[in-house]
């Protein structure tokens, strides 16, 4: 490039934008599309594609059409090119949005030459009647943005992008420009091979991002540990993704009432309202977007301090994605990602059904992700491997939560030589779960039926567990001993690097995996807060002071607080009576009949042993499940028989009466009389009655046993109802 050329660049670049001078390749990317060149950008979130295809559109004759796949996104790229030019027509969107008239304007000025960008989605061009429009006005090239959309194993592929390069052709012979964030070296030659652009010039820029720090935590107590985490980083904008909606209106109202300036983003709700929330947070009137994967392509907020997924990603490509959207002002970003394979096991399922090509695409996909979360390599390293990059994980500095706390490592030579060997006996065809199968010695059907038991290295690692020789397969490929063959859905084969390794083995260091298999996802486990955590000695004091009160009163110790609520009380060591009803089965009823001694007891306990209390773990339940349960108060107020309340709710018999005992447990009367007088004559309330009285535990298998199952487990647990209503409120 001539010196005269670079400075009418220069010059082009601080008239429209006001920069002194390019980032990175941006210079030379746009010298290569004036030049008239097929041009192929990959360059991370961040890194300025949409200036590698504004500016040369701002210089060249015509109008550039640049296909995009978000309505929001192009509305912000518009706004965008309209703020550095003097005239809103040198900018335009064409979409379904737009009414007849609106598209007659746009038509105009593109006609009259007003028109530089003009943002269409891949529909709009396939429609004959724009392709018609086009054919007859000056176009100076094409840009895709975001397109990874167009290869089948990009993160968010579709279908109507696969087209493009037939609609181009039907157009203008113009030159292509392609720009995505994400692509692996597979995802690249899908994209170059379906827009037969493999003549492009290609520009990667490294897809390191040095201010991010990346960190998996188990998925336990997810809402807890994420509001603990941004009350920390109070004022900090973040975004919150989810893979569902139901999870996004839920978790972004939990942070509401959890005092946490939230709002939802999903692509089931209207635009306005879409738009609305997306603005406040570019304006800053709200600190966290909770979303789905709809949100943020494109959004151009510099300073996003960190991005949380409630959610393990579908692919590598999406978690970069969605991360890369932190610390685009260099500052530092953190990116959280909560896991557990219970997870992975949900997003396998929703494969089923699908055409057999895409579920393999589909689980290959899933396979890397679960890779990168339990790998305790440096995740860095990790995730720039996956993109065809090289990096040394020293130069991490701790901006990792692998490097930060180091696993243990310990010497591996033996058992990559035995993985090595176990290749090349599989003649290279095999994937890793099945590789594992056979170090292992498992006789499954595909083993069985290709007769590999009968090899040489079959169960030659049987002394180890799948999942170590897993971590075997996944940290040799990162050192490169071997390979994955990804259009072959993930084949390992050896390298030249791994057959001198075998022929000379080496010291290999191999570092002890995470294990997440016994974590189970918030939606499908119980809490495992403080039935394994609590404070047993805090524990043993409050059964004693239990005890005697229940002297004292002469009622039975589980009428005035059951021991879940003692072991949820030894967890989070209430003080206050407003802490003791966000206790398990405490309302506040119980919190101001018998709370007075419990919080002495407790306050003093925590000031003899100096206890760091929890207390912001302590988590506000949702407005909505309050609501539920006033309603069904009401419900049982006006003597509605119980199976037509479940009935009105959609829930079971079983599903009421649980909920009726959880209202009564926590302190609130209830009178289900009325109902109980239909099915239990007077005699036997008062037998039942009175056994509860006497009782050492409210245990419905003790009551079962003592009436010899005279009585139904349902009139027991009614009974119960009553005994606890009168009782113990």
């Amino acid at each position: 490039m001539s010196v005269a050329e670079v400075s009418e660049l220069n010059k082009a670049l601080r008239k429209y934008f006001g920069y002194d001078q390019f980032r990175g390749d941006q210079e030379a990317i746009i010298k290569s599309i004036l030049d008239g060149q097929n041009t192929f950008v990959i360059m991370p979130t961040g890194g300025g594609k949409s200036m590698c295809y504004q500016l040369p559109a701002l210089l060249s004759e015509g109008t550039a059409i640049i296909v995009s796949p978000l309505i929001a996104l192009m509305k912000n790229q518009v706004d965008a090119i309209r703020s550095v030019s003097e005239d809103d027509a040198v900018a335009h969107v064409l979409n379904s949005s737009l009414s007849k008239t609106e598209t007659n304007k746009v038509k105009t000025d593109i006609r009259e030459g007003k028109t530089k960008l003009l943002f269409v989605a891949p529909e709009s061009l396939t429609k004959q009647s724009n392709i018609d429009f086009f054919t007859r006005v000056e176009i100076s090239f094409f840009a895709i943005d975001e397109a990874h959309c167009i290869s089948e194993w990009g993160h968010d592929f579709r279908p109507e992008y696969r087209r493009l390069r037939q609609i181009f052709q039907a157009i203008s012979d113009v030159p292509i420009i392609a720009l995505t964030a994400t692509a692996t070296p597979k995802v690249q030659q899908d994209i170059q091979k379906n827009l037969n652009m493999l003549d492009a010039q290609v520009f990667k820029a490294s897809f390191n991002r040095a201010n991010l720090y990346y960190e998996v935590r188990p998925k336990r107590n997810v809402e807890k540990e994420i509001i603990k985490y941004i009350r920390q980083r109070k004022g900090k904008s973040g975004i919150i993704y989810c893979l569902s909606r139901k999870k996004v209106e839920q978790l972004a109202e939990v942070l509401r009432v959890n005092g946490i300036n939230a709002l939802p983003y999903h692509a089931g709700m209207d635009a306005s309202t879409r738009a609305k929330h997306q603005d406040m947070f570019l304006m800053e009137d709200v600190d966290v977007i909770v979303a789905t994967i709809a949100f943020g392509m494109g959004i151009d907020k510099p300073d996003v301090r960190f991005v949380i997924h409630h959610d393990i990603p579908k692919s590598l490509e999406s978690y970069y994605q969605e991360t890369g959207r932190a610390g685009r002002d260099g500052g530092v970003g953190e990116c959280v990602a909560f896991y557990a394979y219970k997870d992975i096991e949900k997003l396998e399922k929703f494969l089923q059904g699908k055409p057999v090509a895409e579920q393999e695409v589909g689980r290959q996909l899933l396979f890397e992700i679960v890779s990168y979360a339990e790998t305790s390599i440096c995740r860095r390293k990790y995730l720039l491997h996956y993109f065809g990059e090289e990096y040394d994980a020293s130069k991490c500095s701790d901006m990792c939560d692998n490097c930060k706390h180091p696993k243990e490592k310990t010497e591996g030579k033996d058992d990559v030589v035995k993985l090595l060997k176990a290749v090349i006996e599989l003649k290279e065809m095999q994937r890793a779960n099945h590789i594992c199968s056979f170090l292992n010695g498992e006789k499954t059907t595909e083993i069985k039926s290709y007769r590999h038991d009968q090899l040489p290295s079959f169960a030659s690692g049987k002394d180890k567990e799948k999942k170590f020789w897993n971590a075997v397969i996944r940290q040799s490929l990162v050192t490169g001993l071997i390979s994955k063959d990804i259009e072959s859905y993930g084949i390992i084969k050896m390298t030249s690097r791994g057959h001198n390794f075998l022929a000379q083995p080496t010291s290999f260091m191999l570092v002890k995996e995470h294990d997440y298999s016994m974590i189970a996802s918030e939606d499908t486990a119980v809490s495992t807060g403080p039935k394994d955590t609590f404070d047993e000695a805090l524990y043993q004091a409050l059964l004693d002071l239990r005890k005697q009160i229940s002297r004292e009163k002469e009622i039975p110790p589980f009428v005035i607080f059951q021991e879940e609520s003692l072991k949820d009380m030894s967890f989070q060591y209430p003080i206050t009576k407003e802490e003791l009803t966000n206790i398990q089965g405490v309302g506040q009823g119980k919190a101001r009949r018998y709370g007075a001694p419990f919080l002495t007891l407790i306050k003093s306990y925590v000031e003899e042993n100096e206890i760091e209390r929890p207390q912001d773990m302590v988590v506000k339940s949702l407005v909505n499940k309050s609501g539920l349960k006033v309603q069904l108060i009401q419900n049982i107020d006006r003597k509605l028989p119980l199976e037509d309340i479940s009935k009105s709710q959609g829930k079971t018999m079983e599903e009421i009466v649980e909920e009726i005992e959880m209202i009564v447990n926590s302190g609130t009367r209830v009178n289900i009389n009325y109902y109980i007088d239909e099915i239990l004559d007077e005699d036997n309330q008062e037998e039942i009655y009175d056994y509860f009285t006497e009782a050492e535990t409210d245990s419905l298998d003790e009551a079962y046993d003592e009436f010899d199952g005279d009585y139904t487990e349902e009139e027991l647990r009614l009974m119960r109802i009553k005994f606890m209503s009168e009782m113990a409120n």
